[in-house]
């Protein structure tokens, strides 16, 4: 069972761009979701089970669908933090789960499932670069991560960690129209605020705007007056957690502290407005096939890894881009040549007026950019699908139940 809380503007986007969703069935709606090929969609069902792997998909957050599996399952629908939990524990009591891969920070809910669960034998975790400060570690067997610095990390302070990287899902390329490059150069991805996320990111594309035509798809386009207004305040909040976690209060302690508690659980993704100078190159954001066609459309398109990667290359956007063909433009990592040929199946820059320089490169040169593109796709198909990494994954749990 693999339990993930979806992004909660996502969610909301789909739901009103398809009328009368949320009134489907649990199959009907999940199909619509999974369809949409949002994060990791039902791509390890289907890659997991050639493998003999019977594999289902929890999303806790997702209460339109949640609501529908209650009603056809007779369990009483409550929307409610610990009522949502209810759910799932239902669910995993219904499906008896022999390994959990838990991608969510919810310690509460975990901490149930492993004392509910008879069946369970293995509780996998997920992070990415930035390591969120949560208990759930603690509860779990072993922590995946695609970022090299994160599995150091977590080694150090003695939890069991082990690289897995991203893949890339074959079946997204026949859902998407085949348009021309009608985008110059794009980046697609969030622009969070704060150390250990995308600081070096929002300098280097303040200094790309004024020079390079440049798109930027993200959630901070929503951000209005009041979402800034409600961000200062966050991050004076998330300022005081951060402040009384460094002096050893736990988080338990803090979630029960009136008014700075809630802040213990809050994403640093909304706890600080927008770079009012790359205001003006802001678009909404892209989820699923549509980011994948934005990505698609592109002449090429920007990759910038978060602070917390500093050494190596690891994120979604690597597989992402190359496997639609769009010519990526990727931040220079010590194992970039690893993954794929600088130049040749990826375009790599070092600083900010080298990635100046061959942006305005690949757009005044659009055939060579698209036969980067293509060979970056020749590569991600030939050796970095679901279906490739679930032969890895596969390893690791056999290893993991010895």
């Amino acid at each position: 069972m693999i339990i993930t809380n979806s992004n909660p503007s996502y969610l909301a986007n789909l739901y009103a761009t398809h009328s009368g969703l949320g009134d489907l069935p649990y199959v009907e709606q999940k199909a619509v979701l999974d369809s949409d090929f949002f994060a990791w969609a039902d791509s390890w069902s289907v890659a997991l089970a050639p493998l003999g792997y019977c594999t289902s998909e929890i999303t806790p957050n997702a209460v339109s669908l949640q609501s529908a599996w209650c009603r056809e399952n007779g369990v009483t629908f409550d929307s409610s933090h610990s009522g949502l939990r209810n759910i799932v524990l239902a669910q995993a009591r219904q499906f008896c789960p022999d390994i959990i891969w838990f991608n969510d920070y919810d310690d509460e809910l975990l901490k149930i499932l492993r004392s509910e669960l008879p069946s369970l034998r293995l509780v996998l975790g997920w992070v990415g670069s930035a390591i969120p400060q949560t208990e759930v570690w603690h509860m779990m067997d072993l922590i995946l991560s695609c970022a090299p610095e994160s599995v150091a990390a977590l080694s150090k302070t003695g939890f069991p960690a082990v690289h897995f990287p991203h893949s890339f899902d074959c079946r997204i390329n026949d859902r998407l129209e085949p348009r021309a490059k009608n985008m110059s150069l794009s980046f697609v991805g969030s622009l969070m605020r704060q150390s250990q996320f995308h600081l070096r990111r929002e300098e280097l594309l303040e200094v790309l705007a004024s020079t390079v035509p440049l798109e930027i798809f993200t959630p901070s386009a929503e951000f209005g007056w009041q979402e800034e207004v409600k961000g200062i305040v966050k991050l004076g909040l998330t300022f005081g957690v951060s402040a009384l976690r460094a002096l050893g209060a736990s988080d338990s302690f803090l979630k029960t502290l009136p008014i700075i508690g809630g802040a213990a659980d809050w994403s640093p993704q909304y706890v600080r407005p927008v770079n009012p100078h790359l205001k003006p190159y802001l678009r909404p954001s892209a989820f699923g096939l549509n980011m994948y066609q934005v990505l698609r459309n592109s002449a090429a398109t920007l990759n910038i890894h978060a602070d917390s990667s500093s050494q190596f290359a690891s994120n979604m956007r690597l597989y992402e881009a190359t496997g639609v063909a769009a010519c990526l433009l990727t931040d220079w990592k010590q194992n970039i040549e690893d993954i794929f040929v600088p130049d040749q199946e990826v375009v790599v820059y070092n600083n900010a007026e080298e990635c100046r320089e061959k942006a305005m490169w690949l757009l005044e040169h659009p055939k060579e950019a698209a036969e980067i593109g293509q060979a970056g796709q020749r590569r991600t198909l030939r050796e970095y699908t679901f279906g490739h990494r679930a032969e890895l994954l596969h390893r690791i749990v056999r290893k993991a139940l010895l």
